[in-house]
C-alpha cells in the first residue's frame, strides 16, 4: 500500500474506530485501528528509504521474543477481528526501508501498554526499541522517535492524568538514545519544563 492510499484509509479508521468513550488521544490514546489496514503514515525526515508493504504488527509483537508476556496477553481482538494496534511508518533509523512503530493498546479505555520500533534487516524486521511501562505512545515526529508516558498521582483516574512525560529519542550509533525530556503538568498555568539531553 503506497503512503497517499495508506492516510485516508487510516483516517477513515480513526474516524469510525472501535473505541467508545473518552476525552480525546490526550488522556486515552488514540482510537483502535486495524493491524493490516490501519497504517498512519508518518512524515520521513528525509527521502528515504523505500516505503515497505503493510506490515502484520500483530504477528510482529506475538512473534517478537523482546516483547513482554503481559503485552502479549493484552493483544486480543477487541471486535471482530480489529485488535487495539497503531501502526506508523517512517525513517527513523536511516535504514533501506522505512522503519515501524507500532503501539500496543487496551481495548476498553485505548491505554498503551507498549510501545515497539521495528527495523527492516534481511528482509526480516528487527526490535530496536521498547517501551513498556504503561500508559505510553510512541510516534514519529520530524525524524525522532517521541514517546510520551502520562503520569499518575493517587487516586487519579484513567481518564484524567496529573501530567505526561514526553521523551524525544535519535537514531544514534546504532540506537536510540535520550535527547530531550519534556514533563506537563495538566491544569496549571505553568507546568512545562524542557531539559535538553547533551549528545554523548
Amino acid at each position: 500500500m503506497s503512503a497517499a492510499l495508506a492516510v485516508p484509509t487510516a483516517l477513515a479508521l480513526l474516524v469510525s474506530g472501535c473505541g467508545a468513550g473518552g476525552t480525546g488521544a490526550r488522556d486515552e490514546g488514540p482510537a483502535h485501528t486495524d493491524s493490516v489496514a490501519g497504517a498512519a503514515a508518518a512524515t520521513p525526515s528525509a527521502a528515504p528509504s523505500k516505503s515497505p508493504d503493510t506490515v502484520n504488527a500483530v504477528r510482529l509483537i506475538k512473534d517478537d521474543p523482546k516483547v513482554a508476556p503481559a503485552v502479549k496477553r493484552e493483544l486480543k481482538p477487541c471486535v471482530a477481528d480489529e485488535y487495539p494496534v497503531d501502526v506508523s511508518y517512517g525513517n527513523l533509523t536511516s535504514g533501506s526501508a522505512d522503519d515501524v512503530v507500532v503501539n500496543v493498546l487496551t481495548c476498553g479505555d485505548a491505554v498503551g501498554v507498549g510501545s515497539y520500533v521495528y527495523r527492516e534487516h534481511d528482509g526480516s524486521y528487527e526490535n530496536v526499541f521498547k517501551a513498556e511501562e504503561p500508559p505510553v505512545y510512541a510516534e514519529i515526529d520530524r525524524g525522532d522517535l517521541v514517546v510520551t508516558k502520562q503520569v499518575y498521582e493517587k487516586g487519579d483516574p484513567v481518564s484524567s492524568p496529573s501530567g505526561e512525560n514526553v521523551i524525544t529519542y535519535r537514531w544514534t550509533s546504532g540506537h536510540f538514545a535520550e535527547k530531550y525530556r519534556t514533563h506537563n503538568d495538566y491544569g496549571k498555568v505553568v507546568g512545562d519544563s524542557a531539559t535538553p539531553v547533551p549528545a554523548g
